[in-house]
């Protein structure tokens, strides 16, 4: 039997890479003779180095750089293609796990790391920069990462406004001549979400309240948007306001395309064609695949929902193992199985993925070999 083994992180308690050793563990257990195919994933958020740098020869570069509240912040950038291209993981720089469990900030975390990741990874002269966005504590529509590369944001007055989402409010013009050192080089954001900057399902809408946002500021961080959308427009030239995927990482993404000519694709795409996963996937048995929390946002672009349907097209047996499960199925598990209490469940998520792992795998009948 072969074992495809691919989940992403689970938010706030394992890495990709630790979910997949904890459920590789539990399938030994259960099936010694399994040939179990290490593959942790990532569509873009925490986790995506890592991804890539199991598939695809590479180097890592250590760099230091700014948290989404100021601090430093140990990052890495990957290089791949002999130096041609570069990969960045946005959220060791704005990450939601860096600030967790006291120092969220919803109106005032900004993306000023990021920017600094962006132009430590020029100094290399890549071809090619791929940033790869989710899992962000920032709803600052990539600002903080303009001003970082030499943008300024300015009132009515002409005065610098502060850093974080919620001062763009004030914003009357950007003041952008360009980044010499970008001249030919081809930016990509690697995303799962399609969401727009603004509206009922953009970034401060349907994100913000996950990174602390109360009723109140959610409201002031759509309207900071909205005219950061406008401001974009006139100084830009740059209409972002209903482009799909905008609105990833707190709009981010529209940052990195307004600011620097980026083009959005799936971020699970990405890693899925560094990692040969058709392939995988076909020469597997049985695919298991999970996150923290299994809802139905996880068909919309992200790693399971993505694996699901391409599990069902190509006739693989698959099981989600999950932390929280509010989708149900017959090959839906969720770590209640195994201890029901929430608390217990994150102080001790590895031992008892691995134990749910392995009462799971324990159960299956017999495969059929792989097509």
């Amino acid at each position: 039997m072969r074992i495809l083994v691919a989940p992403q992180e689970f938010k706030g308690t394992l890495t990709a890479t630790a979910a997949a050793e904890a459920i590789s563990r539990g399938c030994r257990r259960a099936l010694p003779g399994a040939e179990i195919d290490f593959l942790p994933f990532s569509d873009g958020g925490p986790g995506f180095i890592d991804a890539l740098a199991a598939a695809v020869p590479s180097r890592r570069v250590p760099v230091t750089v700014q948290d989404a509240i100021g601090r430093p912040a140990d990052a890495e950038l990957l290089v791949l293609d002999e130096g041609r291209a570069i990969a960045i993981e946005a959220a060791q720089s704005n990450g939601l796990a860096r600030l967790l469990p006291t120092g969220l900030d919803p109106l005032h975390a900004d993306t000023f790391g990021v920017g600094e990741l962006i132009a430590r990874a020029l100094d290399l002269r890549p071809r090619q920069v791929t940033v790869g966005v989710g899992g962000s504590a920032t709803t600052d529509g990539g600002a903080g990462m303009a001003r970082a590369l030499g943008a300024r944001f300015l009132d009515g007055a002409g005065r610098d406004l502060p850093r974080g989402g919620a001062p763009l409010a004030d914003l009357v013009r950007i003041d952008w001549h360009g980044l010499p050192s970008a001249a030919g080089v081809q930016f990509v954001v690697a995303t799962d979400v399609t969401s727009l900057l603004t509206g009922p399902t953009g970034a401060a809408r349907v994100f913000s309240p996950q990174k602390g946002a109360s009723t109140e500021q959610v409201d002031h961080l759509e309207t900071a948007l909205v005219r950061y959308a406008v401001v974009l427009r006139h100084s830009l030239g740059a209409d972002v306001a209903d482009l799909p995927g905008a609105g990833a990482a707190g709009g981010l993404a529209a940052g990195l395309v307004a600011f620097l000519g980026a083009h959005i694709v799936s971020g699970f795409d990405v890693v899925a064609d560094a990692t040969g996963l058709i392939d995988r996937l076909r020469m597997a048995n049985l695919v298991v695949t999970g996150e923290g929390s299994f809802d139905d946002q996880s068909s919309r672009g992200k790693v399971t929902g993505r694996l699901i349907a391409m599990a069902q097209q190509a006739g693989k047996s698959l099981i989600v193992l999950a932390g929280r499960a509010a989708v149900t199925g017959a090959n839906v598990h969720s770590l209640a199985e195994v201890e029901p209490d929430t608390a217990k469940q994150m102080e001790n998520a590895a031992p008892l993925l691995e134990e749910l792992a392995w009462r799971v795998a324990a159960t299956l009948a017999a495969l059929p070999p792989p097509s």
